[in-house]
C-alpha cells in the first residue's frame, strides 16, 4: 500500500510540474513577443495596424490547421471590436471561395513555417488583386546577431586589431525569410524559443503567440477607431454583455403601450388607463410634454386620505409633479441604479425638451440579467 501511495504521489507531482512548465514556456513566449512589439517589430506592427485601419473592405484572415483555428478567433475578435473581418479557409479558397477576396480588402495570413502550401497557392491571386498582405510567421529574418572574432588574450595588440577588423566585417546570423514572409507587405514575427509540448512538435507556444498578437492588433484598432461600449453592445445584442449594455430605448414602452392622460382627465379614466396598460403608472402630459405621473402608490395614499372622494379629482390634482426621468440613450444599468436609489419601479423616458418618449419599468430590466 505505501508503494501505491508513493507512485500516485510522484505521478501527481510530475503532472503538476508538466502543467507548470507548459504555462511558463508560453508565458515566456508572450513576454518575448511584447518585447518585440515594443522594440524591433514596432514599425511592422504599426504598419499592419495602419493597413487594417485604412482598409475600405474587410480583413480576410486565413490559416491552415492549428493556425487556421487561431485565424478564426482573430477574425471573430476583429469583427466584434469594430473591424469587419472574415475567415477564409485556404483549401476552400482554392475551390471557389477565393472570390470572397476583392480589391479594398486586406489579407492576414497565419503560418508558423511560412511555407504552408495551401496559403502559398493563394499568393498569385492576392498579388493580382493588389490586396495588401500581412503575414504572421515564425520568421526571425529581421533579427541580426553580430559575430566578433576572438583574439588571443595574451597579445593585446593583436586583440585590438582583430576586434577592429571584426567590427568592420560584422556579419549576421539572420535566417532566410520564409516564402510567405518574403511575399508579404508586412511580416510579423511570431517566433518562439520552444514549443511547450514535451516533444517540441504540437503547436502550443506558437499558437498562443499568434493569438496574443491578433488580440494586440484588434484592441489597438478598436482604440484607434474610438470603439465604445455602445458600439460593443450593438454588435452583441444577443449575448450577456450586450444585454448588460442595452439602452433604455430598446427596453421602454412607447406608442400605444404607453399609459398617458391629460391633467383634465377624471380619476376613473386614469384608473382605467393604468389598468389597461398594466404598468402600474400613468404619465400626465400636456401636448407631448411630461408634467407629472400617477402611480399605484399615489392612488393608495389618496384613498387612505380621501376615501371615495378621490374619484372626483382630476389627474392634475392627484399627480406627482417633477417625476424622475431618464433619456432614451442611457444604459439600462443607469436606469436600474436610479430606480434602486429612489426606490421606484418605473422611470419616464423624455427627450431634451421634456417630451415624453416612453416608460421603462423594473420588470423590463429582468431580460438584461441586471436584476
Amino acid at each position: 500500500m505505501p508503494c501505491v501511495l508513493t507512485f500516485f504521489s510522484q505521478l501527481y507531482i510530475e503532472m503538476k510540474n508538466i502543467g507548470e512548465n507548459v504555462v511558463r514556456i508560453e508565458a515566456e513566449a508572450l513576454r518575448a513577443l511584447a518585447d518585440r512589439i515594443a522594440g524591433p517589430m514596432a514599425e511592422a506592427f504599426q504598419r499592419a495596424v495602419e493597413l487594417m485601419f485604412s482598409c475600405a473592405g474587410r480583413v480576410v484572415v486565413t490559416g491552415m490547421g492549428k493556425s487556421g483555428l487561431i485565424a478564426r478567433k482573430i477574425a471573430a475578435t476583429l469583427s466584434s471590436t469594430g473591424t469587419p473581418a472574415l475567415y477564409l479557409h485556404p483549401v476552400e479558397a482554392l475551390h471557389g471561395d477565393l472570390g470572397m477576396v476583392v480589391r479594398g480588402d486586406v489579407v492576414l495570413a497565419l503560418s508558423a513555417s511560412g511555407e504552408t502550401e495551401e496559403i502559398l497557392a493563394l499568393l498569385a491571386t492576392i498579388k493580382r488583386l493588389r490586396v495588401p498582405l500581412i503575414a504572421m510567421t515564425g520568421d526571425e529574418a529581421y533579427r541580426t546577431v553580430p559575430r566578433l572574432e576572438k583574439a588571443r588574450a595574451e597579445d593585446v595588440k593583436e586583440k585590438s586589431k582583430a576586434a577592429d577588423k571584426s567590427v568592420r566585417s560584422t556579419r549576421t546570423s539572420a535566417k532566410r525569410a520564409s516564402t510567405l514572409a518574403a511575399a508579404a507587405d508586412v511580416a510579423l514575427d511570431c517566433s518562439i524559443a520552444e514549443e511547450a509540448c514535451s516533444l517540441g512538435l504540437a503547436p502550443t507556444a506558437s499558437t498562443t503567440t499568434m493569438l496574443a498578437l491578433g488580440d494586440a492588433i484588434a484592441v489597438t484598432l478598436s482604440e484607434k477607431r474610438g470603439f465604445k461600449e455602445e458600439d460593443f453592445a450593438n454588435l452583441h445584442p444577443g449575448g450577456k454583455l450586450g444585454k448588460r449594455l442595452a439602452r433604455v430605448e430598446s427596453l421602454m414602452h412607447s406608442g400605444e403601450d404607453l399609459p398617458r392622460v391629460t391633467p383634465q382627465t377624471k380619476m376613473p379614466d386614469v384608473i382605467y388607463e393604468m389598468s389597461r396598460k398594466k404598468l402600474g403608472v400613468a404619465a400626465v402630459v400636456e401636448g407631448e410634454r411630461l408634467v407629472g405621473i400617477i402611480s399605484d402608490g399615489d392612488l393608495r395614499r389618496l384613498l387612505e386620505k380621501l376615501g371615495k372622494d378621490v374619484l372626483d379629482l382630476m389627474a392634475g390634482e392627484a399627480m406627482t409633479k417633477n417625476p424622475r426621468t431618464i433619456s432614451s440613450g442611457e444604459f439600462a444599468a443607469t436606469a436600474l441604479a436610479l430606480m434602486e436609489e429612489k426606490k421606484i419601479t418605473s422611470l419616464m423616458v423624455v427627450d431634451g425638451d421634456n417630451r415624453l418618449q416612453g416608460i421603462v419599468h423594473l420588470h423590463d430590466l429582468w431580460s438584461t440579467e441586471l436584476v
